[in-house]
């Protein structure tokens, strides 16, 4: 599917009254197996891209990510969506540089966060909104436009301040985000609030022990993504495989591999 399809797809996918699941794969082969099992679109992880490269999260440089984007935009013909952090402000061209590097790889959408490594710190939030108008212009002015969704990091940075978190999300809806996203909120009744305030389609990470997909779309919303779980559990997978045959000798690990049909399901098309 051609790129501005699939652009036309991932904005058609917001703009109806029904949620979808965009899970979260970290190479291409990973994104082959969820495009076969039915998903509507995809994202990157940019945690599950750095473990990919032996690397932390945050520790990926935009070259490594315009790779990344090029290589799962040519996996599958699903919609993509990129983490990409705050964009590489500080890379030469800055954030409007970086959002044209990711349109030519062949993102549908991309997010734009507000949480600096640097300092370990949220950013002040018109900093973080200026960015995020940066991104939208830049975004919004392409031919075929990417969709763009603006991140509040305080949930999984220790910032527990749901009126902040909203506060954000609002400003970064008016600076432009077509999306918001603050990622790490469980309870349902906060999650009903973000919906109603915010005025603009929300993601929700998927976690353990949070409410359903079914929940979620009870109290409107619009899209899941499962961030690094994916990635984690997979990875998981394969250290309690490893510590088996250290310390037993044995290979029951794989009685849960991935089926043969199933790879060659994903892999020969």
């Amino acid at each position: 599917m051609p790129v501005d399809d699939r652009r036309a797809r991932f904005r058609e996918l917001h703009a109806r009254y029904t949620i979808f699941v965009m899970p979260n794969p970290w190479d291409a082969g990973s994104a082959r197996l969820l495009a076969a099992s039915g998903f509507e679109a995809l994202a990157t992880t940019s945690a599950g891209f750095a473990w990919s490269l032996g690397k932390l999260d945050q520790g990926v440089t935009r070259d490594e990510l315009v790779e990344h984007v090029a290589s799962l935009a040519a996996a599958t013909s699903l919609p993509l969506n990129v983490d990409s952090e705050r964009c590489y402000p500080d890379h030469p061209g800055g954030v409007a540089e970086t959002v044209r590097l990711l349109a030519r790889a062949g993102a549908a959408g991309f997010s734009i966060e507000d949480y600096d490594p640097e300092t370990e710190t949220i950013d002040d939030v018109e900093a973080a909104a200026e960015r995020v108008a940066i991104a939208a212009e830049a975004a919004h002015s392409l031919p075929d436009p990417m969709l763009l969704t603006g991140r509040a990091e305080n949930h999984i940075r220790g910032v527990d301040d749901l009126n902040d978190t909203i506060a954000r999300l609002v400003a970064y809806r008016e600076a432009g985000a077509d999306a918001v996203y603050a990622p790490g909120l469980r309870d349902l009744g906060q999650i009903r609030e973000v919906v109603e305030a915010v005025g603009a389609p929300v993601n929700i990470l998927a976690l353990p022990g949070g409410p359903t997909v079914a929940e979620l779309a009870s109290v409107g919303v619009r899209r899941v993504s499962t961030g690094s779980l994916l990635a984690g559990a997979a990875y998981g997978v394969l250290l309690e495989g490893a510590r088996e045959l250290l310390a037993y000798g044995t290979s029951r690990y794989a009685e849960a591999g991935v089926s043969g049909d199933s790879v060659r399901a994903a892999f020969s098309s």
